[in-house]
């Protein structure tokens, strides 16, 4: 398979599912570039306009309530941009522009888009209980709703789009046959860490760095 991308690995899968985590620490341990999908949110979509994203400028036109008070979670699933994989390829672009080895991740790193790019990819399923101690742990499930007139219904609606997220990442993966791997609760990083890098063909690294 020649893209002009066999120089990347991708990680993706469901929010809180420790991609960048094991994502900077596989980088760091071989030798790669870090490149984090969310770090270029804001760049992509200057980079772009409403007639070749029109649920990105859908969604910046909402108050922060429309966005995630008063909305379903399953429409929330739906219109969501960056799940529909609007900006990807500018994911693509920057990649090929970046010569040498690099670690890709984020849930931006939708199955459907990525599998026929490469064979060096996998997924990290989160369980809800995995995703709700590293959302506590960031201060995600109370930021945002904060900021909206409904904090319950919108932490609620939050938590059950990303879980819906993940179950179509689930299937998604399954239907294509593509590597993916649960995370749960006890799930050591050093253990995922060596399930994610023979996932995508990087070496297993004894002398690495060991944290939990």
């Amino acid at each position: 398979m020649t893209t002009g991308l066999e120089h990347v690995v991708w990680i993706g899968g469901g929010s809180g599912g420790g991609k960048s985590t094991i994502a900077r620490r596989l980088a760091a341990e071989h030798g790669l570039t870090y490149y984090g999908t969310d770090d270029v949110m804001g760049d992509h979509a200057r980079r772009t306009d409403a007639a070749e994203s029109p649920y990105l400028y859908e969604f910046i036109g909402m108050t922060m309530d429309e966005r995630w008070a008063t909305r379903s979670p399953e429409v929330m699933l739906e219109t969501f941009h960056w799940y529909r994989g609007e900006g990807f390829h500018l994911i693509v672009e920057d990649l090929r522009r970046m010569r040498t080895g690099v670690v890709a991740e984020g849930f931006r790193l939708l199955p459907h888009l990525v599998a026929p790019l490469t064979d060096r990819a996998v997924w990290l399923l989160p369980t809800p209980e995995f995703r709700a101690a590293a959302f506590d742990a960031r201060g995600i499930p109370w930021r945002i709703p904060s900021k909206t007139g409904d904090y319950e219904r919108a932490r609620h609606n939050l938590l059950e789009r990303d879980r819906l997220f993940t179950e179509r990442m689930r299937a998604e993966t399954a239907r294509l046959g593509l590597p993916a791997i649960e995370v749960a609760v006890g799930t050591s990083e050093d253990a995922l860490t060596a399930e994610v890098a023979a996932a995508v063909g990087l070496p297993a690294t004894p002398g690495g760095p060991s944290r939990r």
